[in-house]
């Protein structure tokens, strides 16, 4: 009997726990479990999750990009004034911020594939660049629609309509940033499943050696990683500035935490014990449902951080203590 029980515990676990929670504030507050609010959780994890689909790619290679959170705020400010400063067409709002995202990441590659600064240190290097790159751009300031300028003049342009309907409208009732979210979530779990470029990136993570003598370009593959986190990154930061509708210098500062709260706590779910995209979903859900439930109950903002630091301490503790029986055995 214990010998299923573990097992089934480290499989379903973490959806056994995610369930219970949703019961516990639907039980608490009539208006937890309700179309609006549910609707309203999954487009506050949006963003977060594009976030932490990134993060995943990296650590798929055995890699991990801590330069993602500044990577959002660039790419909020970047988006805000191509509006507001430049006048720019819808097009190239949406371009520019994916080419800086792709950027960072070639930036990341070339500290850590190239010159082989270990990847921790070398993406905590670019997140400072970057969060110093952003201000500068910036002068310090948030860009928001007719700004007044460091000239005493006032920008030009303002938040273009269509832009901000990506992040606060909605399709078929449905917001449509949780469409984009859902969209992004299969695509990539399709991406690694069922096609050669995806097996060649988890390949790569599990034992780079052997997927070299096995003639996969493991360079090429990670470069490409941390490149897709940057691209990832970058359409978080798209979709935080279509939403709040300006473009926050701050943006991306809690993010990074975030996504990787989410990723961490999708090494649990279904005993995967790996960064996985399915599973990194439900740890953003999970994350969302608890600042979501908590906020309605009216607990006090800053306890949040102690009650998802537990939980993904309590998601770490039970996959890693499978992970070294099963090995053991």
């Amino acid at each position: 009997m214990k010998n299923r029980l573990l097992p089934f515990t480290f499989k379903y676990g973490a959806l056994i726990f995610i369930g219970l929670v949703i019961l516990f504030f639907s039980l608490s507050n009539e208006y937890f479990f309700t179309y609006s609010n549910i609707t309203d959780i999954l487009r506050s994890i949006s963003i977060v999750t594009f976030v932490a689909i990134g993060v995943t790619i990296s650590l798929t290679v055995d890699g991990f990009d801590l330069s993602v959170g500044a990577t959002v705020s660039l790419s909020t400010v970047v988006t805000a004034t191509m509006m507001v400063w430049f006048e720019m067409p819808l097009v190239v709002v949406l371009v520019v911020p994916l080419l800086v995202g792709a950027l960072v990441g070639l930036l990341n590659a070339l500290l850590i594939v190239k010159i082989r600064i270990p990847d921790l240190l070398a993406t905590l290097a670019v997140m400072y660049i970057v969060n110093g790159v952003h201000k500068t751009y910036t002068k310090g300031y948030s860009i928001y629609s007719n700004m007044p300028l460091s000239d005493g003049s006032t920008a030009p342009g303002v938040m273009d309509p269509s832009f901000l309907w990506i992040g606060q409208g909605k399709l078929l009732g449905i917001p449509f940033p949780v469409i984009l979210m859902l969209l992004a979530v299969i695509g990539a779990h399709v991406f690694f499943k069922y096609t050669r470029w995806g097996r060649q990136l988890i390949m790569t993570g599990g034992n780079e050696e052997a997927a070299r003598l096995s003639g996969l370009k493991v360079k090429r593959v990670r470069a490409l990683a941390y490149v897709a986190s940057g691209v990832f990154a970058a359409i978080g930061g798209i979709l935080f500035a279509s939403r709040i509708g300006s473009g926050q210098i701050e943006a991306g500062a809690p993010m990074l935490m975030e996504a990787v709260a989410a990723v961490f706590v999708g090494y649990s779910v279904f005993a995967a014990g790996r960064p996985n995209i399915i599973g990194t979903f439900f740890g953003a859900v999970l994350m969302g449902v608890l600042v979501n439930g908590l906020t309605m109950m009216n607990v006090q903002y800053y306890t949040n951080d102690i009650i998802k630091g537990a939980v993904l301490v309590l998601a770490l503790a039970v996959t890693f203590i499978h992970l070294n029986r099963r090995k053991a055995g």
